[in-house]
């Protein structure tokens, strides 16, 4: 029972911590709908065995997107959960080029973990994406989002079979999308 009880703690957190926050897209999404759908995917590819990777799915843009430091979610969530989520936070004092060359930099030796929640993270930021774009990009710089993307999980290859192939049909339906194509 204390997975769960864990897990309800690091919802309640997750949405504490993000209550104002929405997506980028054009609908406007809680930003929890992202957390949610990232702690489902790693909840999926763990068959639930893995509280850890799920409850880090769950804060894992908290530092990165928040005032939660990593001393707190240490505090409350532990050192295996705390350490997972530092390793897929970006360091926001760096250029936004530097943030996401580092991460298709970092992908191949990242933990198992934090693989399967950057792998997760794209999936859901894929869909995203394609069904609620931000309003303001042009449909160039959509594509070089899914580029980007693509770079970034090709290091994190021989993950989880499952997630590796609903990040590539949401690469490919995305794409489509995006350009008009019929899926």
């Amino acid at each position: 029972m204390t997975a769960l009880l864990d897990f309800a703690r690091a919802l309640e957190f997750a949405a504490h911590k993000h209550i104002d926050q929405r997506r980028k897209g054009v609908r406007a999404e809680p930003y929890l709908n992202h957390l949610s759908e990232v702690a489902f995917l790693c909840a999926e590819a763990t068959a639930g065995n893995d509280p850890v990777v799920v409850i880090a799915a769950l804060l894992h843009d908290t530092l990165e997107d928040t005032d939660a430091s990593y001393e707190e979610i240490e505090q409350h969530f532990g050192a295996e959960v705390a350490g997972v989520v530092a390793e897929t936070t970006d360091d926001k004092r760096l250029r936004k080029a530097e943030r996401k060359q580092r991460q298709i930099d970092a992908a191949p030796t990242a933990s198992s973990r934090a693989k399967l929640v950057k792998l997760a993270d794209k999936v859901s930021n894929l869909r995203s994406m394609a069904h609620s774009p931000p309003a303001d990009w042009p449909l160039e710089r959509k594509i070089e989002y899914f580029e980007w993307a693509h770079a970034v999980v090709a290091g994190l290859r021989g993950t989880d079979t499952r997630l590796e192939s609903l990040f590539d049909r949401a690469y490919e339906d995305g794409l489509a999308e995006l350009r008009g194509d019929t899926v």
